[in-house]
Order: structure tokens, then sequence, then C-alpha cells
């Protein structure tokens, strides 16, 4: 437990369905304040998929916090701007975003997930984690929240916290309860809007066939293609090169796919990928060099969610949302909530579940708007969303951007408990919220 933890009030045992960056991230900080816990996963094991990650200064003041920041420096490297390129591989503009380090003091950090998953879970006792349990259903009963699972085990504890992805198990169980109740709104019953489907894929290579991986910062690639993809080609450190396609999706295909692969795995993407393998790489060569550089298992397929839900908690269950930076920030303000708690009743438990939705709903609102518009500015082919995408990489004020880079870096949540970071930028950024303690900034 932190010196800042207090000893002498009764903590709720908490369940973390989902070892994934959520889960782990909420399983370090409940460490910290020794708050019971256990993580079930429905996985056999952890494999490192995925592709790239990056976080910047609203994510980074946390991670300094826990110890992690050096660490992910260490194995990560930087970017100031984001190359863009038509089919031809020409280049159409560069978004120029260093004003996030201006604002934050923070680079902007790139990195494999797979990584980063490493530096989270090397955290985490192992034996805190339970694999190969899928979540069947649950429910609330003498006082307890209890889970069943696939394997006819069965758990219980103080608080279920669902951090199983976009596609949760918990959600699903919670939101069958209160509809049968007719208590869920009707727009959590609305199918998924129209999103995209990404194969993402780490390769390796050498500096010879692509000088770019000797350079010291990131060289960051976003391709746009007529139609409705786009792909982004960034170099990595060890001589790593992350890519991925991004596709949309109709209505119809999105609840296809959602119903036939929604979650992070090894896939047999070659169908998709044959039509990409002639494309001009921007690092040079073909993308089809890009693809034979990367082991199978380092492929993936996954579903991307376009949806904000509107029940985040109910009883003593709560919900992590998905996307890493965001799973992050709602790992930090949840815990920041369960550590205010003045007992383990189910009233405190409540009023935790009411702050954490309070301080956290908005802002993933904005960053779902955010997200939607970029989406819309990368693959929209209307001649409005195409003149629009032309203003912005070339004709934009750099002042407006700045601006707006410099707003978009306000939010940054900090663990209550641990001594606050201090502000390194220029830019001023939002109070904390919650109660926070006497603690000295670093």
């Amino acid at each position: 437990m932190s010196d800042q933890a207090s000893t002498n009030k009764s903590v709720p045992e908490v369940l973390i369905i989902g070892a994934g960056i959520g889960g782990l991230m909420l399983a370090i900080l409940l460490e910290q304040i020794n708050i019971p816990y256990h993580i079930y996963e429905r996985a056999t094991e952890v494999k490192p998929l995925g592709s790239a990650l990056s976080f910047a200064g609203h994510v980074l003041p946390a991670l300094e916090q826990l110890g992690i920041h050096k660490e992910l420096v260490e194995v990560s490297k930087s970017y100031t701007d984001i190359n863009f390129y038509d089919a031809n591989c020409k280049k159409i503009g560069t978004h120029d975003v260093s004003a996030v380090k201006d604002a934050t003091g923070y680079d902007i950090l790139i990195f494999s997930r797979p990584r980063f998953y490493e530096l989270l879970q090397k955290r985490v006792p192992v034996h805190k984690i339970s694999f190969n349990k899928k979540i069947v259903r649950t429910e609330e009963k003498e006082s307890k929240v209890h889970i069943y699972c696939s394997d006819d085990t069965s758990y219980s504890g103080d608080i279920l916290i669902g951090a199983d992805g976009a596609h949760s198990g918990v959600r699903k169980s919670l939101y069958e309860q209160l509809d049968e109740q007719g208590i869920l709104p009707k727009s959590d019953l609305e199918a998924f809007s129209v999103g995209h489907t990404a194969i993402v894929g780490v390769a390796t290579s050498t500096p010879e066939k692509y000088p770019q991986l000797k350079e010291e910062g990131s060289n960051f690639n976003q391709i746009l293609y007529e139609g409705s993809g786009n792909c982004y080609v960034i170099t990595l450190p060890n001589n790593q090169i992350s890519w991925g396609f991004g596709i949309q999706l109709s209505s119809t295909s999105l609840r296809e796919t959602h119903l036939g692969n929604a979650e992070w795995g090894p896939e047999a993407n070659d169908n998709t990928l044959k039509d990409f393998r002639d494309l001009p790489c921007p690092l040079g060569g073909t993308m089809g060099d890009i693809f034979d550089a990367t082991p199978k298992h380092l492929t993936s397929k996954v579903l991307l969610e376009e949806k904000v839900f509107t029940t985040w908690h109910h009883g003593r269950t709560v919900l992590l949302g998905d996307g890493a930076a965001n799973a992050i920030l709602d790992a930090v303000v949840l815990a920041n909530c369960l550590y205010n708690m003045t007992d383990s009743s189910f009233q405190s438990i409540n009023t935790a579940f009411k702050d954490y939705y309070a301080q956290r709903r908005d802002r993933v609102e904005e960053v779902f708007k955010r997200s939607h518009f970029m989406s819309k500015l990368l693959n929209g082919q209307k001649w409005t969303e195409r003149l629009t995408r032309t203003i912005s990489l070339n004709y934009l004020p750099s002042w407006a951007t700045r601006a707006q880079l410099y707003k978009n870096s306000e939010y940054r949540p900090q663990v209550a408990w641990l001594p606050l970071i201090e502000n390194r930028g220029d830019g001023t950024p939002l109070p904390q919220e919650g109660r926070r303690y006497d603690t000295p900034a670093i």
C-alpha cells in the first residue's frame, strides 16, 4: 500500500475481467493501494498481437507517476509530423503535431503494442491472473457480484470490472439483465455505427533495405486511397515497422464482422492483403515487401468500435472503455474513485461509480467525435470531404492547428495518491478532478 493510502478503512474485493491493457493498468493501480483483486482472462495465453501504439502528454504523466514512462521511452521513438501520400505515394501534405510537446513537455511516443504490454504485465503478480476464463453470465446476490465461466467455475467479489474490450462479455450480461428489467436505454441496444476493420502487423527488416530505420525519430506515413480505405507505415525501434490497413465497413458488413471475429487474433488475411501487395510503400519497394517481413503471429485483424455507450455501471458492475489510451485513463480515474471510498459498502461503491462516470463520460465523447472527424478526413470520398482534406493538409493556418492541439492536450488525469507531475509545457492543464492528497509535485 502507498504511504498515502488509508490502512483503517475496509476495502472491496475486485474481480477484473480481461487481461488487456486496461485490466493490467487497473491491477497495477489497485496493487499500490492494497485493494484485493484478481484478473480473469478468456484467452488461454497472452500473445504479442497488435501493432503500434502512440501516447502523448494526456497519458504520459500518469505513467511517469507509476515509473513506467522511463522504460517506455527506452522502447519508443518519437515523432513531430505525419506525412500524407496518395495511392501512388505522391506526397500530398504534412500534419505538424510538434505543438503537443510544446503544450505538455512530453514527446509523442510510438512503440509496439507487445513491448508496452510486457512493461505492464511484469508489474502484475502472475498468481493474480487466471486464463481460459470466458464469462458466461454475471449476477448479484447476497451482497456480492458473481461471475460464471464456461469451464463451470464461478467467483464472487464486491466489485466487478469489465475490462474485456469493445465486445465485452460483462457488458453483454449486464445489458441483458437491464433490458429484461426495462431500464436499459434504447441507444445501448442499437447496433454499432458504420465503422472500420483494421489489419495490422509489425514487420522486422534492416536499415540496408529501409534507411529510414536509422533515423532517431519515427518516420510516420499515412497513405490515402481512393475508395474507403487508408494505410499507415511507421518506423519503430529495433528495426521494426508497424503497418496497418483500415477498411471502412457498411452496417451489414460490420454486423457480419462483429459476429465472425470481434477480437484481436492472428487471421488468414492473405485474401484481403493481396489487393494491396503491389502498391508502393512510402519507405521504398512495395507493401508486399512489408507483408513478407511480418511474422504471421504478429498480423492481426480487429474491429474498430464506433460507439459511446450510455450505461457504464449498474449495481456492483462497472465497465472500462476500449482503446489503449482511453482504457488507461479510465483505469486511472476509476482507481482514484475507488481509493477515495470511505468504506466497502454498496453506497460507497455506487458513489465511486457515479464519480467515475461523471469524470470520464464527456471526455470519451469528445475523443469519439475527434476520431470520427479524423476518419472522415482520411477516408471521406465526397467532394466536400476531399476538399476539407486538401485544405487541412495544405492551407490550414499553423496557428489554428496548434490551438487545437493545445486544447486537446489540456486533459491529463493523474493518480490521486502519488506526487503530482508538474506541468513541463507552456500549455495549461485542466485542474485535477476528485479528492487528492498533499503530496509534493515531482
